[in-house]
């Protein structure tokens, strides 16, 4: 039988239940962890949770949930939990064992309130749900407010879990919570941001949601600067400045950051001469968070000065599925006019940019130019059948701390990378890709 889940709490210790939205499962505790470690908020985490949307904590204080609810992107809800059973009647048994000293303020509060049942992997009948809320203890959780279901002031949620495989659903609930609602985390944001709204995209625009997760695995915040060194439309940039960084990219395509590219939209044959990044962060009331944006060619670090610069470098690099990579590089066999040669009219070669060069050249300018604690997050492309960890690219100035996989299809696949920076960068370092070792050198 399950005892109330007040009880089981120590030192103060809040019983906290976080609903997870079922999208980028992989993703879910890699996300939580960085905003625990960007709230300074203490808490032990599972591994792993499997398939299960559900994931009880302990954490300090309701705020710290809240904390959690203001950043999360794959959190539905967080709530108080109460108690909890593998059946109706052992919720309701746990229900009746709640302390009288941690009901009264909720009883005698004359708080309006309302009960709502949730489900996860079926859909309950009005009728059905009626029934739960009409079996609880109601001598035990009799409150003296009235209810609300529009104004209330507190939600109270039996929530019934019928599978955590998003297959076919229990014929009975595998567990059933009594828990109440503190916050919904931050998935309206998705529509607010999404890439339909959005006035300028490109081809390999990162969707809303990813690229909130991204900005949350870079723990960026407030008056941190953040770079992206493939920037094309500026997706990464509008999430980190929604966040409160400064922001400003790189990208090898004048054309692009122009407007004078090829469109990506349907039925359109020409860019708007106003579509910029600039505009996108204008669009959101996020301009003032604009640093600016270079065309500029990533593989050519010694552009910026010898120190740090970023709090955190967030990116996607053009790993060849839906763009193909380019740099500009140097072609002996081409002849120049002296007048090409002096007067600046040649135009530099653009050549193909492989990928182990693109990571290499990625790690070492973020071991350079980051901060001390700074992150790097970045996606990095995989065959799903030959994937192994040593194929994850690493350096001694960098921590690898998340590794998540997001499956393209049957045979493609990428993973989210998100490293940190832990010592200061030193020439003489040795960057490992693979099987290749490159040793750093100075231009």
């Amino acid at each position: 039988m399950s005892a109330p889940i007040v009880n089981s709490c120590v030192n103060s210790m809040k019983s906290i239940l976080i609903h997870f939205a079922h999208e980028h499962v992989d993703f879910r505790l890699a996300e939580l962890a960085s905003i625990l470690k960007l709230f300074k908020i203490t808490t032990c985490l599972p591994d792993q949770n499997g398939f299960s949307p559900f994931l009880k904590l302990d954490l300090p204080s309701l705020d710290c949930a809240q904390q959690i609810a203001s950043r999360a992107v794959l959190i539905k809800s967080v709530y108080e939990l109460w108690a909890q059973g593998k059946t109706h009647k052992e919720l309701n048994e746990s229900l009746s064992k709640l302390p009288a000293k941690f009901l009264d303020p909720y009883i005698t509060s004359g708080d309006t309130y309302k009960f709502q049942v949730t489900s996860f992997n079926k859909k309950i009948p009005p009728k059905r749900k009626l029934e739960i809320i009409e079996n609880l203890p109601h001598e035990v959780l009799a409150f003296e407010g009235r209810v609300d279901l529009k104004n209330h002031q507190h939600a109270y949620h039996i929530i019934e879990d019928y599978g955590s495989t998003m297959g076919k659903p229990t014929k009975e609930p595998e567990q059933v919570f009594f828990a109440k609602w503190i916050a919904d985390g931050q998935r309206d944001k998705i529509n607010e941001f999404h890439l339909q709204k959005r006035h300028f995209i490109a081809n390999t625009s990162m969707d809303a949601a990813l690229s909130m997760i991204m900005a949350n695995l870079a723990k960026v915040g407030p008056n941190m600067v953040v770079l992206d060194p493939f920037v094309g439309s500026g997706s990464l940039l509008v999430s980190a400045a929604a966040k409160g960084a400064y922001v400003m990219g790189t990208d090898i395509d004048y054309l692009l950051l122009h407007a004078k590219s090829r469109p990506s939209r349907c039925n359109m044959k020409k860019r708007q001469s106003d579509e910029s990044v600039y505009s996108n962060l204008h669009q959101y009331g996020l301009e003032k968070h604009f640093l600016n944006v270079l065309v500029a060619d990533a593989s050519k670090p010694h552009m910026w000065r010898e120190q740090t610069f970023y709090d955190a470098i967030i990116t996607d690099p053009p790993y060849g599925i839906r763009e193909g990579a380019k740099k500009i590089d140097f072609n002996p066999t081409l002849s120049l006019t002296d007048e090409q040669r002096n007067g600046g009219t040649h135009i530099a070669q653009r050549t193909e940019y492989h990928l182990s060069d693109i990571f290499r050249d990625l790690l070492n300018f973020a071991a350079r130019y980051l901060h001390v604690n700074g992150r790097l997050v970045y996606w990095f492309p995989v065959q799903l059948h030959t994937y192994a960890e040593g194929n994850i690219p690493s350096h001694p100035c960098l921590r690898l701390v998340h590794n998540c996989e997001q499956k393209l299809n049957s045979k493609v696949g990428r993973r989210l990378i998100t490293m940190e920076k832990v010592c200061e960068f030193n020439l003489d370092k040795i960057i490992a890709i693979g099987d290749n070792v490159w040793q750093q050198r100075e231009h």
